[in-house]
């Protein structure tokens, strides 16, 4: 099975948008207006990507799932969730 570019597109642009947020929370120590929910939900989503390339089309695209995920956006950005709301109280 061939790689999709626009699976790739798709990620390589979620993954850009994720250091504007984490920058945001970042400079203002405010989460007000970020949902756990919506970032768990995210995650999940993330995950089964991840699980799909493994079992089913494994490629490159899978280390684009793994630096969105784990290593840089979605995961720091929930866990700045976290860390930030508990500050805010």
């Amino acid at each position: 099975m061939l790689m999709s570019p626009f699976e790739v597109l798709m990620l390589l642009c979620f993954g850009a948008a994720w250091p504007f947020f984490i920058h945001k929370s970042i400079k203002t120590q405010r989460v007000s207006g970020k949902s756990p929910i919506f970032l768990i939900i995210v995650l999940i989503g993330y995950i089964a990507g991840i699980i799909h390339k493994i079992l089913y089309n494994y490629d490159f695209v899978l280390f684009l799932y793994f630096i969105n995920t784990i290593m840089v956006m979605v995961g720091i950005d929930t866990l700045l969730y976290f860390r930030l709301r508990s500050s805010e109280s």
